[in-house]
């Protein structure tokens, strides 16, 4: 540790550039990760909201929410815990010159579904909604009153509740009443009893309902189906491990260049009777306080920037990958050092002083 120190203080531009190249790194690991936690929430939140073990669809629907169908009787046969039933439509919503994607749940209110309203009060009658309070970033309010791309029906914003984003849509909660209006027209007295799936609080998921046309789906099941979701994790996380990778790989260019311009300085050492070993141990601890420098200056810049972000940015730092993230780029940082471990075993003294 004591030569790697002194080495870092008597070089420190050049050992300035090495952390200046692990920080620009590390900040894009850790921008990256808190990018894929945010996009991830923006599709969960509302499923997440629920708190339920599973969600009941029909089998048919491929466990897309959209595309079940199913009657309100069929409520009678599943067997667990908590029940609430769910319907489910999208359409664009505009009041004014503002317009947002949303997606509309249909519930009870004495169902465990019901969200707990952060501002304004619960719907009390038709054609009352609670929003989620992402609409507010879009300049929707108290009071609004919202016209549907897909039906004549409006709809009258009477609360705010936090978190209720699904699908990356921001949710409309209203009771069964106002999403059969909004979804069947003038059909909605004839689809009365129609709503999309059931979901469900309880310990064994796995014998929920005996009707051979419907599934149960586990929550995380359901949400890894949502479009998009799972492509969308895999590609970010593989650009944060292929980010692993070139950090390693960018060390160990740095490491064994500067360690084939020490070769004599390395053979001489060797020549006095300073082991390999020491030698070895000094680059490790010269690549870890590096590594640890470079990580922790862009943990700190990552968090900055993230104070500064508009809220239509969807990041979420999570610390606790962060860190995780963070021991890693140290952990690959040391491994790609090994190949200038490897060079300095191999130095024959006599030739690196020209003997």
């Amino acid at each position: 540790m004591f030569l790697a120190w002194n080495e870092i203080k008597r070089n420190k531009l050049r050992f300035v550039l090495i952390i200046g190249v692990l920080m620009l790194v590390s900040y894009l690991v850790f921008f990256l990760s808190g990018l894929a936690n945010g996009l991830a929430s923006l599709n969960r939140e509302a499923v997440d909201k629920w708190d339920a073990s599973a969600i009941v669809l029909t089998e048919e629907s491929d466990k897309s929410l959209l595309q079940s169908t199913m009657a309100i009787g069929e409520l009678d046969t599943i067997e667990a815990d908590e029940t609430a039933v769910l319907g489910q439509i999208n359409a664009i919503a505009q009041t004014g010159d503002k317009k947002a994607n949303v997606s509309i749940f249909g519930i009870e209110r004495d169902g465990f579904i019901m969200p707990v309203v952060t501002e304004g009060e619960e719907f009390s009658q038709e054609n009352e909604v609670i929003a989620a309070d992402a609409l507010k970033e879009d300049g929707f309010k108290l009071g609004d009153t919202l016209k549907l791309s897909s039906t004549d029906e409006s709809l009258t914003i009477v609360g705010f509740t936090d978190e209720a984003r699904f699908n990356a849509a921001p949710v409309l909660y209203g009771d069964l009443a106002t999403f059969q209006r909004v979804k069947f027209g003038e059909g909605a007295a004839e689809n009365e009893d129609q709503i999309n799936g059931i979901v469900v609080r309880t310990d064994d998921v796995s014998n929920i309902t005996s009707n051979k046309e419907l599934e149960s789906i586990e929550s995380e099941t359901f949400i890894e189906n949502l479009p998009g979701y799972t492509e969308q994790s895999l590609t970010l996380n593989f650009m944060i491990y292929f980010l692993f990778v070139i950090s390693s790989v960018i060390v160990a260019i740095f490491l064994y260049v500067l360690t084939v311009q020490k070769i004599s300085m390395f053979g001489v050492m060797k020549a006095q009777g300073i082991p390999s070993g020491y030698l070895a141990r000094s680059v490790i601890a010269q690549t870890f306080i590096l590594a640890a420098v470079g990580v922790v200056v862009g943990f700190i810049l990552t968090l900055i920037s993230g104070a500064f972000l508009p809220a239509a940015v969807p990041v979420a730092f999570d610390i606790f990958t962060m860190i995780i993230y963070g021991l890693i780029l140290i952990a690959v940082a040391i491994l790609g050092a090994v190949f200038s471990v490897l060079t300095i075993v191999k130095i024959d003294p006599l030739k690196a002083i020209g003997g």
